[in-house]
């Protein structure tokens, strides 16, 4: 579901009941599009994040932790300035848009009590934080927006603040019957579905389709095809739907479908009665589950689209060489002909003359005696046609002895990137994509100079904790560097050892302190080797299983490669939302 008007509603009901009155302790500014307001009210201490990401824009209270920058950016020093120590006297959600208002009272300069207004606009691309005095003037935003980019609103320190056009929609906390039934026939040839969310401020089509079914109908049916008695059925349900959320009546949930989150809502829906669904206790908590990987594989795949073109182009290549091989192999899988020819014509050399393009004899080598027919050039002596047929083979073993290393080392580089990418895809902290980039300068994919100074301040980042339903701990390596340091280091002789079957992949450990490991401890992390492999999005993934103890890393192998033995093979269907019922015990 979009962050469309019921969610913040939900999300300003919230904080209305946790943050009004508290006061900013602490603002952070982690990311270059979102800020962290830590706020101490008579209730606790809340961690509010305030987000104009364009994939996924907006509010709530978090217990993600994150990594500040060493230097604060501008507009961190700019809210520190003017509203850090201030106390939260207003929350509001102007026109049931997709805007919030924060209002702050706050000691200025002078020393006098003024109000700022910290207004956070959720709006796709166009999303941004804004902070105003109290006659809303500009006094700095998290995106500048100048008249090159917008000719119709502009967001610059100095300049007015304009709320966003609401491009005809009207209020939906303020419909009267007779402003909706004058808007009904207007827009009477669109579907009931699109009559209502191009109509009313902050409603989504899903909101609007649960409108329309709980008034009885499909959202496909159009307005002119209702009489009057069914367009007053669909006043009165907009009308009951609105009053709900005025009254607060919110039943946050993630819904699901094969396993897989299909969609969230602050309400309890009728369009989604027969799915499968998870339940929180607030919309902060919602939000935080449904975003958190979202926001991970956004920021992840901005701190690392370089590595991932490096990695992406090195794999093509190794593509174009392994099909280049694969050519060569098969014009010289008939070599040994080649020698059966120059001795066939050796045996037979007096029997030939210079000038003949070609001479039968019986093949000697085969059991059946059977006739062949050999090629000769005419302007070659029968010593010098035996000779060639000789120089070719010898050319060609010498060229398929060679292929065998190379075709080997290629597989294993193609196999290696296969497995960098596939971390790439795992990792969740900027730490894990900086260990990454370290290991391919070591490797000599990447050139050392692009690491620099840094290298030495690269912090370790740690491997994924779960713990079982058995109570057993489970690591599960985000990169190369963590899986050999889990399964070489940190494993002990007798701990599990899992990884999918001929599939790039995690390392994941059990471990065992000695206990014998249950069928159910391990099927789980058989279940987290699967979903945190290449063979996430397939069904019944091969995974293997073994001790520790027979587990080896050949000389010279690449980082994450290993040998095994002994092992067991199951197979697992990888489930989303059955990984998410395994403690996360980070």
């Amino acid at each position: 579901m979009a962050f469309d008007g019921v969610t913040i509603s939900a999300v300003v009901k919230q904080l209305n009941d946790n943050v009004l009155n508290g006061r900013i302790d602490k603002i952070y500014q982690p990311e270059k599009d979102e800020i962290i307001l830590n706020i101490r009210s008579f209730k606790s201490v809340y961690k509010l994040m305030l987000t104009s990401n364009p994939q996924s824009p907006r509010i709530g209270f978090t217990f993600v932790s994150k990594n500040n920058p060493n230097t604060p950016p501008l507009f961190c020093m700019v809210l520190r300035k003017h509203i850090q120590n201030g106390k939260i006297i207003s929350i509001t959600q102007p026109n049931f848009e997709r805007i919030i208002n924060i209002n702050i009272e706050s000691i200025n300069e002078l020393g006098d009590y003024s109000v700022k207004t910290l207004i956070l606009e959720m709006m796709g691309r166009h999303s941004n934080i804004i902070l105003t005095d109290d006659k809303y003037n500009i006094i700095e935003s998290i995106k500048h927006v100048n008249a090159d980019m917008s000719s119709v609103r502009q967001v610059l320190p100095g300049l007015k603040y304009i709320i966003p056009s609401s491009n005809g929609k009207y209020d939906t906390m303020k419909i009267e019957k007779e402003i909706f039934m004058k808007v009904f026939e207007e827009k009477k040839f669109l579907n009931l579905q699109s009559f209502i969310y191009k109509s009313f401020n902050g409603i989504s089509p899903i909101i609007a389709s649960e409108i329309v079914a709980r008034a009885g109908f499909e959202p496909s049916v159009r307005g002119d095809e209702l009489n009057e008695f069914e367009k007053n059925v669909l006043y009165e349900k907009f009308v009951e739907f609105i009053n709900k959320i005025k009254d607060g009546q919110f039943n946050p949930n993630i819904i699901y479908e094969d396993g897989k989150v299909v969609e969230f809502s602050p309400i309890e829906t009728l369009i989604f009665k027969n799915f499968e669904k998870k339940y929180f206790d607030d919309i902060s908590e919602l939000l935080d589950f449904y975003y958190k990987k979202r926001d991970i594989l956004y920021r992840m795949n901005q701190k690392s689209q370089d590595l991932k073109k490096l990695v992406l182009n090195n794999i093509e290549r190794c593509v174009k060489k392994k099909h280049i091989q694969q050519k060569t192999l098969k014009e010289i899988k008939d070599r040994d002909k080649l020698r059966l020819f120059g001795e066939l014509l050796t045996a037979n050399i007096f029997m030939i003359k210079k000038g003949m393009t070609s001479f039968s004899t019986i093949n000697f080598y085969d059991e059946n005696m059977n006739e062949i027919t050999i090629p000769l050039d005419a302007n070659l002596t029968p010593s010098e046609n035996a000779q060639r047929y000789f120089k070719l083979y010898s050319k060609q073993k010498r060229t398929f002895e060679a292929l065998k290393s190379q075709i080997k080392q290629n597989d294993d580089e193609l196999n290696y990137l296969e497995g960098v990418l596939e971390s790439i895809s795992n990792s969740t902290q900027e730490q894990d994509i900086n260990e990454i980039r370290l290991e391919l300068s070591e490797e000599g994919f990447l050139k050392k100079r692009n690491i620099g100074k840094n290298k030495h301040n690269i912090k370790k980042s740690k491997p994924i904790h779960y713990i079982s339903s058995d109570g057993f701990n489970i690591f599960v390596g985000k990169n190369n560097r963590q899986n050999d340091e889990l399964t070489l280091k940190t494993a002990k002789t007798n701990d599990m050892w899992l990884h999918t079957k001929n599939i790039p992949g995690s390392h994941v450990i059990i471990q065992s302190n000695g206990n014998d490991i249950p069928e159910t401890t391990i099927n789980e992390a058989a279940l987290l080797a699967a979903f945190y492999s290449k063979g996430k999005n397939s069904s019944l993934v091969p995974v293997d299983y073994t001790l520790k103890k027979f587990v080896k890393k050949p000389a010279g192998a690449k980082p994450g490669m290993v040998i095994y033995t002994t092992n067991k093979t199951c197979y697992i269907t990888p489930d989303e939302q059955l990984v998410s019922k395994i403690e996360n015990a980070e």
